[in-house]
Formats: structure tokens, C-alpha cells, sequence
């Protein structure tokens, strides 16, 4: 561990420590979030992943696969 790493560790624990225990829990619940999500998501998406994903998007509106900006201000105000 590297000396940022360490002073870095110290100062989240110097935080962590005075917490109450339902904000140890809120914080806790965060970290497991982002941990999650970094496993989600393990990397960059690949330039042909990126193109098969436009690929699909362009197929999916040129089929008539999409909502317009008003069907979406109607979704959106009876949510």
C-alpha cells in the first residue's frame, strides 16, 4: 500500500467511525452499490461493441420502435 493509499484508508476511517450506526448502514449499502456496478460493468465497451449497438438503435427507430418527445412528456407526467 502506497502512502496516498494509507492516508487515505486513515481519513475514511476517521469518518466511518463517527457515524451513527444507521448512517454506517447508509454508507455501507453505498460502497456495495458502487462495488456492484463496478461489476456490472467490468470495462470499456469495444468500438464494435459500440458500433452493433448503434447498428441495432438505427434498425429499432427505422422500424418504428420509439416513442416521441411528446409520447414521452406524457409518460413522464403520469409517473
Amino acid at each position: 500500500m502506497n502512502t496516498m493509499e494509507s492516508v487515505l484508508d486513515k481519513e475514511m476511517y476517521n469518518y466511518f467511525t463517527r457515524l451513527n450506526e444507521a448512517e454506517k448502514k447508509s454508507v455501507v449499502q453505498m460502497l456495495k452499490t458502487f462495488l456492484k456496478s463496478r461489476e456490472n460493468n467490468p470495462g470499456r465497451t469495444s468500438i464494435e461493441q459500440y458500433n452493433q449497438e448503434i447498428d441495432e438503435a438505427i434498425a429499432r427507430v427505422e422500424s418504428g420502435d420509439f416513442y416521441t418527445q411528446e409520447e414521452i412528456e406524457d409518460i413522464s407526467k403520469n409517473w
